[in-house]
């Protein structure tokens, strides 16, 4: 009976045995198909450190440095209403945002315009004139008083939170007729009237004039600054009273969104950066990456990622997300990308969430539009993507794995934080996957709640993951 016993404790061991090796080859199988499936790209190679735009100093603020980098809100859309109340409402969720970890903020065009109290402010007659002068039919601007501007300006430094002005510097508007010399006929490039004083201009700052025809573009008909004119760059970045140097040093502002860069050469950002300072980028609308990292490097400035933009257009919309293997500028140049998913000009992209999730957990400097945040999405997943971006997205990015409904990247973490792999889902079903970590036996969590799994790397980094149906999930080390 001992003899009988033992071989069935024999047998039961051998299959036992038999029945863990074939685990585990399942898993290396597994793992192997995995691999085989899809060749990692390692689309940045850096240091990892995150995108700057500058160090915010006032350590009584509510919004603190944090790993992944800042956030920025456009504290705006095109025709938010008039009566000169923006600048108190803005005013009124600063310090939400600053709670949230929102960092940065970009306001519209500041100044007095053509249009008065109904303008957006890409149409500028007066630099100085910020809500303080009875001019073009209005005191105000659309968006409030020269007070309220500084008061929101005041809050914002308050929580530590940067703001940023548009600069709209191809062209005026509201100028009086005037005999120009340049074109034999009358133009509207009298401007010696503004009511502030500064920046007089007459036919000879505007092309056509004695410096050349034209320079690299022209808007809506309106008169067409002239760069290379001594007194267009004195007014607008030399001189100590000038626009650049008084918005940065008497109105405060933090930095700069130029408008239209497509109408002037880059070296006038370049030297408005050199002589004023400050965070800069650019609305160079163009989806070619290479315009769009040539401009940023002439101009020495960060660029809008108009390709990250329609790309992701391209690839949520258009069912395909094997296109977020293509080019953007946030994989040719990181540090002088700034990502989008919506502003006041452009908004084709239909699945927000999805394109949130991606510019929120990638590099560049993500931006949020007012609508999106305020009104159209959901509040409560917008403001878990933005913790995971500053605390969780940080170091180069990897694409692990990418089909027509699945996308699967991993930020390589920095500076001892872990980093994350996000996982995107364009199918109507649960999808799940196995991918390879940074992490050895570690147990990990989804980061935005969709997934409950807690699942524990293997030793050689690889576990499975699951994100749901047209949706996202955020994995990271539980800790």
């Amino acid at each position: 009976m001992k003899k009988q016993k033992f071989k069935i404790c024999l047998l039961t061991a051998l299959l036992v045995g038999l029945y863990s090796c074939n685990s585990n080859d399942d898993f290396v199988t597994n793992s192997t198909e995995a691999a085989a499936q899809f060749k990692v790209i390692n689309v940045t190679n850096h240091d990892g450190r995150p995108f700057s735009t500058g160090k915010q100093s006032n350590t009584t603020g509510r919004y603190v440095a944090n790993p992944g980098g800042g956030v920025m809100m456009q504290a705006f859309y095109w025709d938010v209403p008039a009566g000169g109340t923006w600048w108190n409402t803005v005013n009124s969720k600063i310090t939400a945002w600053s709670n949230v970890g929102i960092g940065s903020i970009w306001l519209p065009p500041v100044s007095k315009a053509q249009n008065g109290p109904f303008s957006m402010g890409y149409d500028p007659t007066d630099y100085f004139d910020f809500g303080n002068y009875n001019q073009n039919g209005t005191v105000e601007t659309r968006f409030g008083s020269r007070t309220e501007l500084e008061s929101l300006i005041t809050k914002v430094h308050t929580e530590n939170m940067q703001v940023y002005a548009d600069m709209v510097l191809n062209h005026n508007s509201g100028g009086q007729l005037e005999n120009n010399p340049f074109t034999g006929t009358q133009t509207y490039t009298n401007f010696t009237g503004v009511a502030s004083g500064k920046f007089k201009r007459t036919s000879a700052d505007f092309y056509k004039n004695s410096y050349g025809n034209n320079d690299e573009g022209a808007f809506g008909g309106f008169p067409d600054l002239a760069h290379v004119v001594p007194n267009v760059q004195d007014w607008l970045w030399k001189r100590t009273d000038g626009v650049g140097k008084y918005y940065k040093n008497t109105m405060k502002f933090d930095g700069w969104r130029f408008d239209y860069v497509k109408g002037f050469a880059p070296w006038v950002i370049k030297d408005w950066n050199a002589n004023v300072g400050g965070f800069s980028v650019g609305e160079l609308w163009d989806s070619n990456v290479n315009l769009l990292n040539d401009w940023a490097n002439n101009a020495n400035s960060s660029v809008f990622d108009f390709a990250c933009y329609y790309k992701m257009n391209d690839a949520f919309d258009g069912n395909n997300l094997n296109i977020l293997n293509d080019d953007m500028m946030w994989k040719r140049n990181p540090y002088k990308a700034v990502t989008f998913v919506a502003n006041h000009d452009t908004d084709e992209i239909w699945k927000k969430e999805l394109a949130y999730a991606y510019i929120l957990t990638h590099e560049g400097y993500p931006t949020i539009f007012y609508k999106d945040y305020e009104e159209w999405l959901n509040k409560t997943k917008m403001n878990n993507l933005i913790w995971i971006h500053n605390q969780k997205a940080t170091g180069n990015t990897s694409i692990l794995f990418t089909d027509t409904d699945e996308y699967i990247a991993r930020r390589n973490g920095y500076n001892g934080n872990p980093g994350l792999v996000v996982y995107i889902n364009n199918s109507s079903t649960w999808q799940e996957r196995w991918i390879q970590t940074n992490w050895t036996n570690a147990q990990i969590k989804d980061f935005t709640g969709n997934s409950t799994w807690l699942p524990t790397t293997q030793g050689d980094k690889w576990v499975k993951i699951q994100c749901p149906p047209n949706g996202y999930s955020i994995w990271s080390i539980n800790m």
